[in-house]
């Protein structure tokens, strides 16, 4: 039984979040209780969609990819201003920066739920940046900022991601933690359609940063299209200032070249799953659990993506299989797996029926989120 009348306070750093990736959780939220969110500043579409839920919106400036110890302190102090101004019950800051901050201030002001969620570690905890000033500056202050507290409940998603913080002894098992199944797919809204066997087509769905496999997938187009030049390779995804973003040479080179088309950033991504015969993330770490890839199981479609944390999630452990894990960083294995679905056109068909079937098991957005509010004690 939901309870009832509660201040709800949800901190992000990506305005477009809210409604991709919480939006059917807020729905749930405002039913019963009160919703504030504290946001960059958010573009027309989401305002209108989170002002028809009559959820309550404070912008801010912060930039959750760049470094800016002035944009931080300001954006604490406004943080602070808010919470003593409309004295939440529950706290709800995800990504690191509303993380480390938001818990931190939300304990100051005994908030009696402070829920933190940590969707994918990231650059922070990767290989090859783990022992850069940042990373480690970044590590510290989650140590702090997660520092046991009987009113903290803290929510991974997926079971490495916990075991990575616990190694690292930013956590230790007297914490309260949780792990839900990443974010959840929407299966009303992400609809099974049959995938073409016949015009076999391949998609990644991905911002452009070095981490989520950009380069391998379109050396792997390049190579595969030398020996099957009808096949196709679509990559969607932003471009833009990052810490982490592609080259600006490999930018071009998908951009103007003609081994894959390049989309962009789109609204809607289910007109090009539907078009997609496969759906391809080679990404190398740090993610919850991809949302790209729950929305295109969910749609039916075979996977290949990385046996990386978050992305290993994906793919079923167990018969009946609906995917390959890859190999982080290996072009040749990608290319092998592309190969073995253009040869066998059934497998595409039936890994894809495969995997809809481990999304409506483990992935439905309506038991993730009734897992969040009983973790969060709205019910």
């Amino acid at each position: 039984m939901l309870k009832t009348g509660q201040i709800i306070l949800i901190a992000c750093d990506s305005a477009k979040s809210l409604i991709d990736f919480r939006g059917k959780l807020i729905e749930e939220m405002v039913k019963q209780h009160t919703v504030h969110v504290f946001t960059p500043v958010l573009p027309k579409a989401i305002r209108e969609k989170l002002t028809l839920l009559k959820v309550t919106i404070h912008e801010n400036q912060l930039s959750g990819s760049n470094v800016s110890i002035l944009a931080d302190i300001k954006y604490l102090i406004m943080l602070y201003k808010l919470m003593k101004k409309i004295k939440p019950d529950v706290f709800f800051p995800y990504t690191f920066k509303p993380v480390i901050y938001g818990t931190v201030l939300a304990k100051i002001h005994r908030i009696k739920c402070i829920a933190p969620m940590l969707s994918g570690l990231g650059y922070n905890f990767s290989p090859e940046n783990k022992k850069s000033f940042v990373s480690r500056i970044t590590r510290l202050m989650l140590r702090f900022s997660l520092i046991k507290n009987k009113r903290l409940y803290i929510i991974f998603q997926n079971k490495d991601d916990y075991q990575t913080l616990l190694s690292y002894k930013i956590l230790s098992d007297q914490h309260q933690a949780f792990v839900v199944n990443g974010s959840g797919v929407d299966l009303e809204h992400y609809q099974y359609t049959p995938p073409d066997t016949k015009n076999i087509s391949f998609i990644m769905i991905s911002r452009l940063i070095n981490a989520k496999g950009i380069h391998e997938y379109f050396e792997a187009a390049r190579l595969i299209r030398l020996k099957y030049p009808d096949i196709q390779f679509k990559l969607i995804g932003s471009y833009a200032d990052n810490i982490d973003a592609i080259s600006p040479d490999l930018y071009l080179k998908i951009k103007n070249g003609d081994n894959l088309q390049y989309l962009g950033e789109v609204d809607d991504v289910r007109p090009h799953i539907k078009d997609a015969s496969v759906v391809v993330l080679p990404s190398y770490y740090g993610e919850g659990v991809p949302r790209c890839l729950l929305e295109s199981m969910a749609m039916g479609r075979a996977i290949i993506t990385s046996d990386s944390v978050g992305c290993r999630e994906t793919v079923n452990p167990e018969s009946p299989q609906n995917g390959f894990l890859i190999p982080i960083k290996n072009i040749p294995e990608l290319m092998s797996k592309m190969e073995f679905y253009i040869k066998d056109s059934d497998a595409i068909y039936n890994y894809g029926l495969n995997g809809l079937a481990f999304a409506k098991k483990k992935f439905d957005v309506t038991l993730i989120n009734d897992r969040m509010l009983s973790i969060m004690k709205l019910k």
